[in-house]
C-alpha cells in the first residue's frame, strides 16, 4: 500500500531554528537589562518612589554579535546614575566566544577573506579585515605575556629541548627553539618557546639564560639531540644538569640504515631495549638486538645500536 511521503526542507528547517535561538537571545539580554536598570534606579518604569536613584530617559540601540547571530539590544539610557551593565562590557560588540573563534581561525592559519566568509556563513554578518587585525594584536599580547611568564612554584627535574623548523613557509626558514620540563608532581609543561635564526651556541645559550632569568631551577637533567650547540650551551648555563640523548633522535639515526621495508619491525626491537626494567637487562637487550640486526645483514644500524 503506497504511503504519503514527508519531505523536509533542512535548510528551512535550520533557518528557522537558528532565528528561533537568535531571538531568544536577543530577548533574554534585553531582559536582563531591563532588570538591571530597574535595579540600578531602585524603581520600575514609571514608578514613584522615595527610593529611586534616577530616571529612564528612553533607549538606544547597539548591535552584538553573539554565536546564535547578532542580536539588536535596547539599552536603556539613564539620568542621575550611570548605567554600567554587567550583561555586555561598554563598547563591546562582540561576544567573547565569537573573539575567540576568530583569533583561533587567524592563528590555525586561515586567512583573512576566509575569516570573513566563515563569519557571514556562521553568524550572518561579515567582520573588516582591520577588526580582525585588531583582535590578532590582542592575541599576540597574550601569547607574549603566557611566554614570559615567571617559573615559578617549583622546580624542573627534567626538561627536553628540541628544535623546529620552517616558520614562515617559503619566505624564511627559521629555526623555532622549545623547552618542554616535567615538573616535580609529574605533570609536563611548555616553558617556553623562540625564535634561533641557526641551531648554533648563541642561540640556545641566549635560549637557555631566559628560561634561567624566568626562574627555572632544579634541573637534574636535559634531553636533547646530539647538536654541540645545544650541549656547549647547556652545560655552561646550566652546569649542575646531566645530559640525557633523546630516544626520538636515536631511533632516526638507526632507521637511517634501515629499509624503509623493515623499519617497523627494528622499531619493535629497539622499543624493547627501552622497555627492560633495570639498566643491565637494557643492555643484554641491546646487544642482542645488534647482533640480531647484523644477522638481518644490516651492519650500520647494528653498530649505531
Amino acid at each position: 500500500m503506497s504511503e504519503k511521503i514527508v519531505h523536509l526542507n533542512e535548510e528551512v528547517i535550520q533557518g528557522q531554528l537558528k532565528e528561533l535561538v537568535r531571538g531568544s537571545v536577543e530577548e533574554t539580554l534585553n531582559g536582563l537589562l531591563e532588570a538591571e536598570a530597574e535595579k540600578l534606579t531602585q524603581a520600575g518604569r514609571y514608578e514613584r518612589s522615595e527610593q529611586r536613584q534616577g530616571y529612564r530617559s528612553g533607549h538606544y540601540n547597539r548591535n552584538l554579535m553573539t554565536t546564535a547571530g547578532e542580536v539588536k539590544l535596547h539599552v536603556p539610557r539613564l539620568k542621575g546614575v550611570t548605567f554600567e551593565t554587567a550583561i555586555i562590557e561598554r563598547y563591546r560588540r562582540r561576544e567573547s566566544g565569537v573573539e575567540e573563534a576568530l583569533m583561533e581561525m587567524y592563528l590555525a592559519g586561515v586567512s583573512v577573506r576566509r575569516v570573513e566568509d566563515i563569519m557571514e556563513a556562521l553568524w550572518g554578518c561579515k567582520v573588516s579585515s582591520s577588526t580582525i587585525s585588531e583582535l590578532n594584536k590582542k592575541a599576540y599580547e597574550h601569547i607574549e605575556q603566557w611566554r614570559n611568564r615567571p617559573l615559578e612554584g617549583g622546580k624542573y627535574p627534567y626538561v627536553y629541548v628540541y628544535l623546529k623548523r620552517n616558520w614562515g613557509g617559503e619566505y624564511e626558514n627559521v629555526a623555532i627553539l622549545v623547552a618542554i620540563a616535567v615538573n616535580e608532581d609529574g605533570y609536563r609543561e611548555v616553558l617556553g618557546a623562540a625564535e634561533g635564526m641557526k641551531e648554533d651556541k648563541e642561540s640556545w645559550k641566549e635560549f637557555f639564560q631566559w628560561l634561567r632569568n624566568r626562574g627555572l631551577k632544579g634541573i637534574k637533567l636535559i634531553v636533547g639531540d646530539k647538536c654541540l650547540g645545544m650541549l656547549e650551551a647547556a652545560g655552561e648555563v646550566f652546569p649542575e644538569s646531566r645530559y640525557q640523548r633523546c630516544v626520538v633522535h636515536f631511533y632516526r639515526n638507526v632507521f637511517s640504515a634501515v629499509p624503509r621495508a623493515k623499519i617497523k619491525q627494528v622499531a619493535l626491537m629497539l622499543k624493547a631495549i627501552h622497555a627492560q626494567e633495570n639498566k643491565g637487562a637494557a643492555r643484554k637487550k641491546a646487544e642482542a638486538v645488534a647482533e640480531e640486526l647484523r644477522n638481518m645483514k644490516l651492519k650500520e644500524a647494528s653498530k649505531k645500536i
